[in-house]
């Protein structure tokens, strides 16, 4: 899945992809380097971020999923309203990555069950502005997958059958450095939900912690190399999908963990 930020205030690429040519140019590159699904999304979730006006972020991103749909480009829409899962559908988009698991909008589930798509659930405590003050666990895996599980449960219940669903452990979101690699280190331990996952590494805080120097945390586009390994490591640990900023170092680290695999 290749990141698509069409905001002009996201932690990596904020205001890079803003203008509806250049983002629908990106769109393309990430697909043809062989992005699976691109992901359009119109409001950051970097921690601290505050919300955007539904009009806006529906300007931002249901334009370019027009465009990359009609040239056959499969895409997702990272939203959690439900509005602007309906209009991203209606626009060609075939995956809702809703990063609050039907928290955030309690219409979300209703319809996306009504809607001819997949929908990817991540684990989610709280908006960006304040999701730190709740990254706390007694066994953060289990409560993740407990809590997962909960969100599983309410969108089959609202309708949406298991074989669209999707789950996200949520790196970063309401979760320190420990448990990012905590729960990196259990994966595993989600096959219990029986559900594809989805991990979402690339260029996060906890990688430019790991990398940081004497002169502070290691920047986020120069994270991709530490981003590359992890995405080897997911292979062999066979997940779905990785989310990522770039796509042909990852699907080369992809095959490298299927070959490992294989032997």
């Amino acid at each position: 899945m290749g990141v698509l930020n069409v905001t002009p205030d996201s932690f990596s690429d904020g205001g890079d992809f803003l203008d509806l040519d250049a983002a629908v140019v990106h769109g393309t590159e990430l697909a043809a380097e062989g992005a699976d699904l691109v992901d359009v999304g119109g409001e950051s979730t970097r921690p601290g971020a505050g919300r955007v006006h539904l009009d806006a972020e529906l300007a931002r991103v249901v334009p370019v999923i027009e465009r990359l749909s009609r040239a056959g480009i499969a895409v997702s829409v990272d939203t959690t309203r439900h509005e602007v899962a309906q209009a991203a559908v209606a626009a060609g988009a075939v995956l809702v990555n809703d990063v609050s698991g039907g928290l955030a909008d309690s219409q979300m589930l209703p319809a996306v069950a009504d809607l001819d798509c997949a929908y990817l659930a991540m684990h989610w405590r709280g908006h960006s502005v304040d999701m730190q003050t709740r990254a706390t666990y007694d066994d953060v895996v289990a409560e993740v997958i407990e809590e997962l599980a909960e969100r599983v449960d309410a969108a089959v219940a609202a309708g949406v059958t298991r074989d669209r669903l999707v789950i996200d452990p949520g790196l970063g979101f309401a979760k320190t450095v420990d448990h990012n690699w905590a729960l990196l280190r259990g994966l595993d331990r989600f096959d219990v939900l029986g559900l594809p996952v989805l991990v979402g590494t690339s260029r996060k805080r906890f990688l430019g912690e790991l990398l940081a120097d004497a002169d502070g945390l290691r920047p986020p586009k120069e994270r991709d190399d530490a981003t590359v390994a992890l995405t080897a490591l997911l292979a062999v640990a066979g997940v779905w999908g990785v989310r990522t900023h770039t796509v042909r170092p990852q699907l080369d680290a992809i095959k490298v963990g299927g070959m490992w695999q294989r032997g």
